[in-house]
């Protein structure tokens, strides 16, 4: 692990989820006195769903400043929001639509286009939203990621040439599963982030879990996510820890 991981350990994955709320709900808070706002890149899949559903509900619902706080997607399935396989879709479901938050503070990925003009307009949306020029690449206060039992993280596949993007800071991929087209940002935008957040869950995590923290097998995605100055959280529960070296 990099000096800046931290590695949080809860019994199970309902504790994971309260206290992946509870980082949420705190971060938003100092956001907003430092900053005025709050922004969040949420990744899909099921491990941040119960985390999700906790921020409707108390206490954090209450503790979050929600007419400050603007939410952006890490990556994104190029299907319709009634799709089960959407993100946002999944996220409306959830928590989103429970939420007293401004329309207009909800950023989901552009899907109704071709992959590549999507990645363009989203990343457009972004530089346009924070105002940052054509050489600075927006600053996320909280990014939310996952875990394949590959590796990946985001949508960034093993062996995709998305793994080398240097300018983009979202990029077409196809792959995964299900196996179809996605938006997904890229290294030099999440690596930007203040706070990085990566949840894994379930025994099925256990062996890519110990391969990226005790860097047991090189060219995997996620051991990319390096945040430039910011904080790494691995938030496990024991069943993904499985395998990690007892202290």
């Amino acid at each position: 692990m990099a000096a800046q991981d931290f590695v949080i350990i809860e019994d199970n994955a309902l504790i994971c989820a309260n206290t992946a709320a509870g980082l949420f709900a705190e971060r938003a808070r100092d956001a907003a006195i430092r900053k005025g706002l709050f922004t969040v890149a949420l990744s899909g899949g099921s491990t941040p769903r119960p985390m999700h559903r906790r921020l409707a509900e108390e206490p954090f619902f209450s503790n979050i400043p929600w007419d400050k706080t603007h939410i952006f997607w890490v990556d994104e399935r190029c299907v319709p929001e009634n799709d089960p396989a959407s993100n946002y879709g999944a996220a409306r479901k959830d928590f989103i639509d429970r939420l007293p938050i401004p329309k207009t503070h909800i950023h989901p990925m552009p899907v109704n286009m071709p992959p590549e003009k999507g990645a363009s307009c989203y990343q457009r949306e972004m530089m346009d939203f924070f105002g940052t020029g054509p050489d600075k690449t927006p600053i996320f206060d909280l990014i939310l990621l996952g875990i394949g039992t590959d590796g990946h993280t985001a949508s960034l596949f093993p062996g995709h040439r998305a793994l080398h993007e240097g300018k983009k800071l979202i990029s077409a991929v196809k792959g995964g599963m299900p196996n179809v087209n996605r938006l997904s940002m890229t290294y030099p935008i999440l690596n930007q982030a203040e706070e990085i957040v990566i949840l894994a869950f379930g025994t099925e995590k256990a062996v890519i879990i110990e391969a990226l923290l005790e860097k047991k097998q090189r060219g995997l995605p996620a051991l990319e996510i390096q945040p430039k100055s910011g904080k790494l959280i691995w938030l496990l529960d024991r069943k993904a820890a499985g395998l990690l070296p007892k202290d």
